[in-house]
């Protein structure tokens, strides 16, 4: 097991990108029950369920992004905190 450590090299400006994957479904919700209504109109039902698997999947997806953005922002150390040290002697592979 690999433990991800701090090493002080962080981005000080990181962004989360759940805001951008939260209106990229939305986006992908409104196309998708588009095509569906649009293909199963034209007489195409292939076409129709296709879309709305691809629906299912979108919607799937903004659900955990709500869910994740409705967490909050979890603790990341400030400025002022320093890096963690490395850990001195040899590495264990703990299995």
């Amino acid at each position: 097991m690999r433990i991800a450590m701090r090493t002080g090299s962080e981005p000080t400006t990181a962004r989360s990108s759940l805001r951008v994957r939260f209106w990229l479904s939305v986006w992908g919700v409104v196309w998708t029950v588009a095509g569906t209504v649009a293909f199963a109109l034209a007489g195409h039902p292939g076409w129709a369920l296709a879309c709305g698997m691809l629906f299912l999947v979108v919607a799937a997806d903004l659900a955990f992004v709500v869910r994740h953005i409705r967490q909050g922002p979890h603790y990341q150390p400030g400025r002022d905190v320093p890096p963690y040290e490395p850990p001195h002697g040899p590495p264990t592979d703990r299995r």
